[in-house]
């Protein structure tokens, strides 16, 4: 009977707490497959004060996985992190984690310990009209960090906005902010550069924001500034994944595939398991292939030589990206064998995968062995093709697979949702 009276009170209380069970950071189905790899390796990146927040969202990570005692390690290593500090934003991560702790141990059926969580949180709290729940400008701000890490750049955009209105000029939630801001006009074209400019006044030790402020001097035609801009928060922030990105962007939009491709290989060793990331250094392998292919020295003997190492490089990528995530293939054929693509592609099918993945691959092979004009077997795997029926998936698996292979080229910005924290 105790134990009931505790479930039917934690199921009042539980949905009042602000934290990331309650916050609806990912759309059914849309955690992606490499997000934990881009949290961990943000761990690795983040100063202590910061790394609470990120052992937080990859307790919730392993909590949507599955892995309940993994998520309550990824807590403990969150308090661990703080500290003894006492200063208001790390007594708001506090209250975070508490909560979240609150709810796995729910999940667990460990009541008495869920409550434990919940009595900290109203100990807190209780001076407050809702004793389980605040509103301060800090929490805002922590939320508003998270949604942003999560892809969710309105929200985000709204929390910190409201925390500005209590606590303006605060360096956080300034950079948060043109962060937010800077996604949300890059979706609607637009491309204003004063929030990012008044968030690099106020924290200037944030590389990110220095580097997006560069991209968007680019496209205004004060491409040395941002250039300046770039070599900056690389000389303050060499290895830090989200910077490296933005910059081989920057080169890349220059016209200096080269170096962008050099920028993105040194990101691609803090996270070794982005998918995106091989197949974007693989496009632009591709398109270093391309712009020689075009030259009117294609055939000397160097020009041959460049040649065969690009499709090698490009080989070499596509085999990476096929280890770590099995995506359709698409539009290499006319630059490396056709046998060694078609030497993926039977890798591929070889191995276990979803169904809608599986015929995506399909497809894509029936396409390859069209434009080779190979046609034996095809008619079979057409039908098979007509054969198969989608409904079992959900539309997020069908979007994925799809986009796969042609996100990294066409929205190289996606890249680096998880990758934008103040170091």
């Amino acid at each position: 009977m105790c134990s009931e009276v505790t479930r039917n009170s934690l199921e009042k209380i539980l949905p009042q707490l602000k934290c990331h069970f309650t916050w609806n950071l990912f759309r059914e189905g849309s955690i992606s497959s490499h997000i934990e790899d881009r949290v961990c390796n943000q761990i690795e990146l983040l100063n202590s004060e910061h790394k609470a927040t990120m052992y937080n969202l990859l307790a919730y990570i392993k909590h949507i996985d599955g892995d309940n005692e993994a998520a309550l390690a990824c807590l403990k290593q969150a308090e661990d992190s703080l500290g003894p500090e006492q200063d208001d934003q790390a007594d708001i991560t506090r209250l975070i984690t508490w909560g979240n702790y609150a709810w796995i141990y729910y999940h667990m059926e460990l009541l008495s310990k869920a409550q434990v969580y919940v009595d900290k949180v109203r100990h807190v709290c209780k001076k407050y009209a809702n004793p389980y729940s605040m509103e301060c400008p800090e929490l805002d701000c922590e939320e508003g960090w998270t949604r942003l890490k999560c892809g969710r750049n309105e929200r985000a955009k709204m929390c910190f906005l409201k925390a500005l209105e209590e606590k303006p000029n605060d360096p956080e939630s300034s950079s948060g902010l043109a962060i937010a801001t800077c996604r949300v006009e890059q979706a609607q074209k637009q491309f204003s550069v004063d929030a990012l400019k008044q968030a690099m006044e106020l924290n200037s030790k944030n590389e990110y924001v220095k580097v997006l402020l560069a991209l968007k001097l680019q496209k205004t035609g004060a491409e040395a500034e941002g250039e300046q801009l770039v070599k900056d928060a690389l000389r303050n922030a060499a290895d830090q994944t989200d910077v490296l990105q933005k910059a081989a962007q920057f080169y890349q939009k220059k016209g200096n595939i080269e170096r962008a491709n050099t920028f993105l290989i040194r990101a691609l060793r803090s996270t070794e398991n982005n998918t995106p990331l091989y197949c974007l250094v693989m496009y632009r392998y591709r398109g270093m292939l391309e712009q020689l292919q075009k030259t009117g020295h294609a055939e000397t003997s160097d020009s041959r030589e460049k040649m065969e190492e690009l499709r090698g490089l490009i080989k070499e990528y596509m085999h990476q990206a096929l280890q770590r995530k099995r995506s359709p293939l698409n539009s290499y054929s006319d630059l490396i064998d056709f046998p060694e693509v078609e030497r993926c592609y039977q890798f591929v099918f070889s191995k276990e995968s979803p169904s809608a993945e599986e015929q995506q691959l399909y497809q894509s092979y029936c396409d390859l062995q069209d434009y080779h004009r190979q046609s034996e077997g095809l008619a079979a795997l057409k039908a098979f093709l007509q054969s198969c029926s989608l409904t079992g998936t959900t539309s997020a698996e069908k979007e994925e697979m799809k986009q796969q292979a042609q996100a990294a080229d066409e929205n190289p910005q996606r890249q680096d949702e998880l990758d934008s924290w103040p170091l």
